[in-house]
């Protein structure tokens, strides 16, 4: 099996490049939260660049770690080998029909961030300095939440009846979404925390303890209720364009950084 790992910001940006493609041609859903993936990974390369962060060189490192984890949660999907058990059941939902684009982002939000985020930067500290990570962390998720709204005007090109649905709920999608950026963002630290401090030996029965916990909350996501789930479908039945259509929607024009890319 071969699984593609990165050295370098670059390299990840590169790796994710090659999987968004891939998606597109076989019109798989994954793409959906690689293609949000990767524009995150660019703002925190230019945060880099820009001294956003208090320690450049320990963010990159945290970011290739953080990314690797799911480029080899991908790669093992890939090969039909077992991956993260939250990833897998993830890449699973992307074969299917019923998710909505937002149950795709959210499932790739709760996988990476409640799970591999923690390992993350557990790995780039230690016990005396992890409190050191904090302010940088939390610059990360400011990256997170400022997507949101891009998010948001890509559904409603996904999906132009949001416009009306968002006018009566008040912009329902995109609490949903920065709430659970929030609450998983919390939850990553906390775990961040309690990583660090469990030995060599540990660490991986604790991280499929946290796996298993991290799957439980991808089923409610997956299956949130009767009611929501058919709210769910009927979203899904009127959802615009195919697959690859929906990835090219949710890719951020670099220079226009509030437009969707539009064809």
């Amino acid at each position: 099996m071969n699984i593609k790992q990165a050295a370098t910001i670059d390299e990840v940006i590169q790796l994710l490049d090659e999987i968004i493609e891939t998606a597109k041609l076989e019109q798989s859903a994954i793409g959906l939260f690689t293609a949000l993936y990767r524009e995150v990974t660019i703002k925190v390369k230019e945060g880099i660049q820009n001294g956003s962060f208090q320690n450049g060189e320990r963010m990159e490192k945290l970011d290739v770690i953080f990314a690797n984890r799911y480029l080899k949660a991908y790669y093992q999907y890939k090969a039909k080998e077992k991956a993260s058990s939250c990833w897998e059941f993830s890449f699973q939902q992307a074969e299917t029909f019923w998710p909505i684009v937002l149950q795709h982002l959210l499932l790739g939000i709760n996988a990476h961030v409640n799970l591999d985020l923690g390992i993350a930067s557990a790995e780039v500290s230690t016990i005396e300095d992890i409190e050191d990570l904090k302010s940088d962390f939390d610059q990360i998720n400011v990256i997170l939440s400022n997507l949101v709204g891009h998010v948001e005007k890509c559904l409603i090109k996904i999906w132009p009846t949001l416009t009306f649905i968002l006018k009566l709920t008040g912009k329902i999608d995109n609490f949903f979404i920065d709430f659970s950026m929030k609450t998983a963002r919390d939850g990553a630290w906390k775990f961040a925390n309690e990583f660090v401090l469990v030995s060599e030996e540990g660490r991986e029965a604790c991280i499929q303890e946290r796996d298993e916990k991290i799957t439980k909350i991808a089923r409610l996501v997956s299956n949130p209720g009767y009611f929501v789930s058919a709210v769910f479908k009927f979203i899904r039945l009127f959802e615009k364009g195919d697959v690859a259509q929906k990835i090219i929607d949710l890719q951020i024009v670099e220079q226009k950084k509030a437009e969707c890319v539009a064809i």
